[in-house]
């Protein structure tokens, strides 16, 4: 059974903090929705209503586009464990981009790579968990860095070029603010 709370417990978090994936939902009023899948040392919950997503450099820049059109967000978490649970974090919030005066700020929170794109700062107003006796158990066996390898071998100059020509509108045509 589904039960909702307004803010991220002590309990939410530290399931979160063991989770090694999380998915990122955003839409704009027409057009795609998004769902995308997140990992490596992306996340940090800043407290019970706030938390910070860093976005790496990626094909598309869809949640950039729908952020900056309607500022909606769902970040969803799923136990491949024993232990079945899902938890959905509802928000609204705000994309910082290198250029913003934030930027340094969180820049402390994570490792350094010169792949991140954007972070997004979110308002948590609800947090909703499920059952998930329908998730599948799986065991993890490791990061991926193969992006952040990609990016190193383009350097800061190759991953900004990438940005222009990849990330500057999502696939309905709209504005990321790269």
């Amino acid at each position: 059974m589904a039960k909702q709370y307004s803010e991220i417990t002590d309990a939410h978090r530290k399931f979160i903090e063991q989770q090694h994936i999380f998915f990122v939902g955003t839409a704009d009023k027409d057009g795609r929705i998004s769902v995308s899948p997140k990992g490596l040392d992306s996340l940090r919950i800043l407290d019970e209503k706030r938390l910070i997503w860093l976005n790496y450099t990626g094909s598309g820049n869809e949640a950039a586009a729908h952020m900056l059109a309607t500022n909606r967000m769902t970040i969803m978490f799923c136990s491949f464990t024993e232990k079945p649970l899902i938890l959905r974090v509802y928000g609204t919030g705000k994309i910082i981009y290198p250029r913003d005066k934030e930027w340094q700020e969180l820049e402390q929170l994570f490792p350094k790579s010169i792949s991140v794109r954007q972070y997004f700062d979110i308002n948590v107003d609800m947090v909703q968990t499920s059952c998930g006796f329908g998730v599948p158990i799986f065991e993890y066996s490791g990061e991926r860095n193969l992006l952040l390898e990609w990016a190193d071998k383009k350097g800061i100059g190759g991953v900004k070029d990438y940005w222009d020509s990849k990330n500057k509108l999502s696939i309905d045509g709209k504005d990321t603010g790269i």
